[in-house]
């Protein structure tokens, strides 16, 4: 005969103000198989938890019901407690009768009602639950981040400091991301490249680390402490090895394209180095534009190189390797305005540049060498216009969200362009001003005394007249449309996810929100975790933010690891999935449904009616199998079931509802 306790939490007045909490815990007292009921202010504290322990000692229970806030909030936590106890930590239930009825009920009634029947269920499925036990998962001790940005840097160098091996992968031939594209970082106005090379040469250096660059994660299978990772480097044409980064070869090649590093607006060579203090400081060759992989002719680089370092033969290569924990870090891009925004010229008007490209003008070691030109004919643009939020809240074209580093970023380029350009005059065409940040407003109130002119106001259209770039808005504070003759035009663009987020969060099993970021586990409690064991964010993969955050952000990620490395096993979930062989009819719609590709295939050999039958049925790996019951909703024979969720318990409470 099942002991059930019932503990109910006030959560101060968030469920006391809406629900009777006396008179719930006196209803608890009738269910069946409830030998315990009690009512507490904050059941969540060491003295509420404590008060569990001894009503479980006191009455002997066995079956634990709590009625307080989410399960995702403190189900864990109550967990914890009951491993001190004689009673199987998974023979609790928690009703959430705070986000579920007090916070939706105005009237205490019609809530106590509520939550009366939210209790009866718990109790009626705790009396059916099972104990439930957990696995060892071995860990290997390595770490992948994929991402080699300042957020995959700082998450790199942090788990190599902690002494564990970490492997970083970058798909472009350097590391540093955005970040080492800027000229300067708000609030203080430190040299982005004095910030960030320094990292990038830590990093290079350190021991631990080992740096794939030019490369990109092709496949990842496997579970936390052991994914199988598949990772292919590109050709680079260049055997680093013997490379001595002298940077003749790239003096001489006479091929030049267009520079991606500095955002459209200068050239580099089909032989190149993205930029003075790149790592790895060695070039590679730009198939797609080298006139000796394209023509067979020229291979002047192999001709002028000292060591013999050219590899025209070179081809890609794969590994696959083995990694305890996986750091997502791979940034964000900006949003394509040219495609959303024809009324400010799409693309069609050299002057209209967007906010990194105003970067790489004012950087030193810009294509302008920081003097800032306009692209069409080199001039000193004497009249500035940015426009912020361009595809930032804006869920009619562009995105909902707010980019949150975007009103900083406008501040901080008028400040420089006001700073550098004399007699100049800076128009910022803005919606709202949000400057959270430790002294950011102390920043943006500066900008003003330097002399920009904030209007607050949408642009409607951008033009071409008499040499000029018309920008027609208008300032809704003083109800007067604005007309802004500026030389140039600078947007201030929403950052939204990279390409692949998709693709690798596909291959993970994370999900993503509505606006295609990656979701944590938890935005307060678990902001840097996701629902897949093992795999870590850190930076904008996850959305919008400053470096600040972003840093953040990566070195909590990386403790995150190191806390895991520190075990020497991993506990496996215990409410997972479970087949029956006997009811599988092969179909493979549980396999293919799975979000962690958990369950496959797998042939057995069985005696059906005196007669060996070979067939397939479907199987859980319990270290992959994250409990989610996607798969047992689409199994038709009724195969799939989930631990601690399995058919009966979930009817059981529909029962109690219906006949109590």
């Amino acid at each position: 005969m099942s002991r059930i306790g019932v503990f109910v939490c006030h959560c101060g007045s968030n469920i006391a103000g809406t629900i009777d909490v006396e008179q719930l815990a006196q209803a608890a007292r009738e269910f069946p198989h409830v030998v315990h009921t009690d009512d507490y202010k904050y059941i969540c504290s060491d003295t509420g938890q404590q008060s569990i322990k001894d009503a479980i000692a006191e009455h002997k229970l066995d079956r634990i019901v709590i009625a307080s806030c989410s399960p995702r909030m403190h189900e864990l936590t109550f967990r914890k407690m009951l491993e001190s106890t004689d009673v199987n930590p998974y023979m609790l239930e928690v009703a959430n009768i705070r986000e579920q009825c007090s916070w939706v009920h105005k009237d205490k009634d019609v809530g106590t009602k509520k939550a009366i029947d939210l209790v009866k269920m718990a109790a009626a499925k705790v009396d059916h639950d099972a104990p439930l036990f957990t696995t060892a998962i071995p860990i290997n001790k390595r770490a992948l981040v994929i991402g080699g940005g300042i957020a995959g840097m700082q998450a790199a160098l942090d788990i190599a400091d902690a002494g564990y091996p970490v492997t970083l992968v970058e798909k472009e031939p350097s590391l540093g991301g955005k970040m080492v594209m800027l000229d300067k970082t708000f609030p203080t106005l430190d040299c982005s490249a004095c910030i960030c090379t320094p990292k990038m040469a830590d990093v290079g250096s350190h021991p631990l680390i080992t740096i794939k660059t030019l490369s990109e994660v092709e496949q990842i299978t496997g579970y936390v402490g052991n994914f199988e990772v598949t990772i292919r480097e590109k050709a680079k044409y260049v055997d680093y090895d013997s490379c001595t980064g002298c940077g003749l070869c790239e003096t001489k090649c006479p091929s030049k394209v267009t520079s991606e590093f500095n955002q459209g607006l200068g050239l580099r060579k089909a032989i190149y180095t993205p930029f003075a203090q790149a790592v790895p400081n060695k070039p590679t060759i730009d198939a797609a534009h080298c006139r000796k992989l394209l023509e067979g002719k020229c291979g002047v680089c192999e001709k002028v190189c000292a060591v013999n370092a050219i590899r025209f033969d070179d081809v890609d290569t794969t590994s696959t390797e083995t990694y305890g924990a996986i750091i997502l870090a791979f940034g964000y891009q900006l949003i394509n305005w040219q495609e959303l925004y024809g009324e400010y010229g799409g693309g069609l008007y050299q002057d209209v540049i967007h906010g990194l490209q105003f970067e790489r003008l004012l950087n030193a070691s810009g294509p302008t060498e920081g003097h800032i030109q306009r692209p069409s004919d080199g001039a000193e643009p004497k009249t500035l216009a940015i426009i912020k939020c361009v595809g930032s809240r804006d869920p009619h074209k562009g995105r909902s969200y707010c980019s949150r580093a975007c009103c900083m970023y406008a501040a901080k380029h008028a400040h420089q362009y006001l700073d550098k350009v004399d007699g100049a005059k800076c128009f910022i065409f803005y919606m709202d001003v949000r400057c959270a940040g430790k002294g950011y407003d102390e920043f943006y109130m500066n900008t003003q005394h330097d002399g920009a002119t904030y209007l607050r106001g949408r642009v409607s259209k951008i033009y071409e007249e008499n040499g000029k770039l018309v920008c027609l808005g208008e300032d809704t504070l003083s109800g007067s449309q604005v007309r802004v003759d500026a030389d140039m035009v600078v947007l201030e663009t929403a950052m939204v996810p990279a390409d692949d987020a998709n693709r690798i969060g596909s291959m993970l099993g994370v999900t993503r929100d509505k606006d295609l970021w990656l979701s944590e586990a938890h935005p307060k409690l678990r902001p840097v975790e996701t629902n897949s064991g093992g795999i870590y964010l850190a930076g904008t993969c996850q959305g919008p933010k400053d470096i600040p955050d972003t840093v953040a952000q990566a070195s909590a990620a990386a403790m995150k690891v190191a806390i895991l490395f520190n075990k020497d096993e991993l506990e496996s979930n215990a409410m997972i999935a479970q087949s029956n062989s006997s009811l599988c009819n092969s179909c493979g719609a549980c396999e293919a449904i799975c979000p962690y590709q958990a369950i496959t295939l797998e042939e057995i050999t069985r005696r059906e009616n005196s007669v060996m039958v070979t067939r397939k049925v479907s199987k859980v790996n319990p270290s992959l199998c994250q409990g989610c019951g996607a798969c047992t909703v689409a199994c038709r024979p009724g195969a799939m079931d989930l631990k601690g969720f399995s058919d009966e318990q979930i009817m059981r409470e529909v029962d109690a509802l219906c006949q109590w």
